[in-house]
């Protein structure tokens, strides 16, 4: 979603059509972003004007984005960020839609997937680049993944990415190791408000270790969700059921 200045305050019971207020932009400071992924799918609820003013609110904190932008250029440009002698670069989109969330050549949204993404990738692996990428994809309320998005995650880990990570995730979702990628289907929710079911609460923040050019580990952060958007560390039993219950339904 993005920051709009007629937001309104939250309603947990209200409708399906998005926007964050201004105050809340200085959570991302808190957390000490500096990438802001902008493959969602609610990017424009709010008009296609408050992601714009939202991306001058990033670069004005000094915040870089990929998978989104201020028009499809902008959209499918991918991030690359030299660190430690590491080239890495992020790349994302959106298959899903809705039309209206697309970018387009002379209006901010996110980037529709198709091939050239796969390309993309390819040619950032070639060129030494540790690639990131990310989809908005389709919402399964399931821990395991379909058919379609093995498929899907799949291609792009063929194509040469490091790391293959589900944007969309209201439900937690499991793993798999593909073409030496890394790929978790589902985050889960971090800041939302779902609390009517276990599997929407539970959530990952996935930290990847690069070093000397390559993805060498990966750590797992698992949290729950408290009082309408609020995650918390898990207990280590709920820690223990939710990681058993994944790897289970990851075939491990």
């Amino acid at each position: 979603m993005s920051f709009a200045a007629d937001c309104p305050f939250p309603d947990a019971y209200g409708g399906m059509t998005f926007c964050s207020r201004d105050p809340y932009f200085d959570l991302l400071k808190h957390l000490g972003i500096d990438v802001v992924e902008l493959t969602g799918n609610h990017l424009n609820d709010w008009g296609r004007e408050p992601l714009a003013r939202s991306l001058d609110m990033y670069a004005a904190a000094g915040m870089q984005w990929y998978g989104g932008g201020r028009d499809l250029a902008d959209a499918t440009r991918p991030l690359v960020i030299d660190h430690n002698g590491n080239r890495i670069a992020f790349v994302g989109c959106n298959p899903v839609g809705p039309a209206g969330d697309w970018a387009l050549a002379d209006a901010a949204g996110s980037r529709p997937c198709g091939p050239d993404m796969a390309a993309q990738i390819a040619q950032l692996r070639a060129e030494g680049h540790v690639v990131i990428a990310t989809l908005q994809y389709i919402e399964h309320y399931r821990y395991d993944p379909p058919p379609d998005q093995i498929a899907a995650f799949g291609e792009l880990a063929a194509a040469g990415a490091a790391a293959v990570s589900g944007s969309q995730g209201h439900h937690a979702q499991g793993f798999a190791f593909q073409d030496d990628a890394f790929i978790h289907y589902g985050l889960g929710n971090l800041f939302f408000d779902q609390m009517d079911m276990l599997a929407t609460r539970q959530t990952f923040v996935d930290t990847y270790v690069i070093y000397d050019g390559r993805l060498l580990s990966v750590e797992l952060w698992t949290g729950l969700i408290e009082n309408w958007a609020r995650p918390r560390l898990m207990t280590p039993e709920e820690r223990a059921d939710l990681l058993q219950t994944v790897f289970a339904a990851s075939g491990w």
